[in-house]
């Protein structure tokens, strides 16, 4: 049985394991070459599992770069003491330049039109080095990023800027888990003629970076001189396509999963067969029933989508989840494990003697992916990083 853990008033709690990210990076930095610098995902809050402890306890282990999603995302991590490089994943909106640049954050330049702003902003504050900034080129994702067709207006755009220089090239594979179709090669492809083409126009695309977390596990001709780890650095795999590539990339890289999301029972009560649970009576009991309940919902990260779908862990045993699953609270049909009693804890994610449930295992039952799930661990949660 899990160990509990004291966290005040409302018995439901998520332990992130530092150690099982450090180990992760440990395996991306084996699986990539040394060399290449690791940029860590740490958006949405490192995905909803806290970015601030995580960030520290990265970049103690070495970590080169951080990548957020805006402003405010860095600077938070600015203000908690990270000091190495930061590159704003999203771009900027016209105004905020020089904030970023203020905080040392790196800017992503993902329209032309942005070298007018950055190259004003930096102007204006008279620096003594040039602002450095990443550029982003959409190959097919068709969300971000300059087209290809705008490579040689970005290279004359760029040439009237005396206060910026492009640090670095990137661009973002929309499909890197799936080898049954061709449009990762096609934007791999789309990509390295746009920094032929800088290069032929005697600018310099400096770090170069494109593999994602799928195409860190099985794309090693895109791996360049950065990867930005994201789901993988927390330990879990994308689902691959054809799904032997998921086995041959889960014996290649031996992830170890960060979170355990767990509750403690709060309720048991037997019902009788034709007697109803929950919102909408959505789970009638067909036999004598034990009925649980855990004080954790859908405010906590525990998807609505599941409502009568899917396990929870109680004494080592997997037990399912029935009634609409609420804001606040969400039953379990505990008929099947002996000796079951309020306090017992309910492992949500994570494991629990010799069963597990994985937040990787849940994310294709209910037709989301992983990274869904974890951003969705409610804020009221309270984290212990163990």
């Amino acid at each position: 049985m899990p160990k509990a853990i004291h966290c005040g008033s409302r018995p439901v709690w998520a332990e992130i394991s530092v150690r099982a990210i450090l180990h992760n990076l440990k395996v991306i930095r084996k699986r990539v070459d040394s060399k290449r610098m690791i940029l860590a995902v740490v958006k949405a809050n490192a995905y909803g599992l806290g970015a601030v402890p995580i960030s520290k306890a990265l970049q103690k282990a070495g970590t080169e770069w951080f990548g957020v999603t805006c402003g405010d995302e860095g600077v938070e991590l600015r203000e908690a003491g990270i000091r190495k490089r930061i590159l704003v994943l999203t771009g900027f909106w016209p105004g905020e330049e020089k904030r970023l640049i203020e905080n040392n954050l790196t800017p992503t330049v993902t329209r032309v039109s942005d070298l007018r702003h950055l190259e004003h902003a930096a102007k204006s504050m008279r620096r003594k080095s040039r602002v450095r900034f990443h550029l982003k080129i959409n190959t097919g994702m068709n969300r971000l990023g300059i087209s290809p067709g705008e490579v040689d207006e970005f290279v004359n755009a760029l040439a009237g800027c005396r206060n910026i220089e492009l640090e670095g090239t990137y661009t973002h594979f929309a499909s890197a888990e799936d080898f049954g179709g061709s449009q990762t090669d096609e934007q791999e492809r789309v990509f390295l003629a746009c920094l032929e083409r800088l290069r032929s126009a005697g600018v310099s695309p400096g770090i170069v970076h494109f593999a994602n977390s799928g195409a860190i596990c099985a794309r090693p001709s895109t791996w360049a001189d950065m990867v930005r780890p994201g789901a993988i650095l927390y330990g879990y795999h994308q689902s691959f396509n054809p799904p032997e590539k998921k086995r041959e990339v889960t014996a290649m890289m031996p992830l170890q999963p960060c979170l355990s999301l767990r509750a403690r029972l709060v309720s048991l009560r037997d019902l009788q067969p034709g007697e109803r649970v929950g919102y909408g009576a959505r789970f009638v009991a067909e036999r004598p029933s034990r009925i649980g309940a855990i004080n954790a919902g859908y405010a906590d990260g525990i998807l609505r989508q599941r409502t009568n779908r899917g396990c929870v862990l109680l004494r080592g045993r997997r037990v399912p989840l029935v009634g609409t699953i609420s804001m606040d609270l969400t039953t379990l049909d505990a008929t099947d494990v002996p000796g079951a009693e309020i306090g017992d804890i309910v492992t949500i994610y994570g494991q629990d003697g010799n069963a597990a449930i994985q937040v990787s295992d849940v994310a294709p039952e209910i037709g989301t992916v992983t990274s869904d799930l974890l951003c969705a661990l409610g804020r009221r949660v309270p984290k212990f990083y163990v």
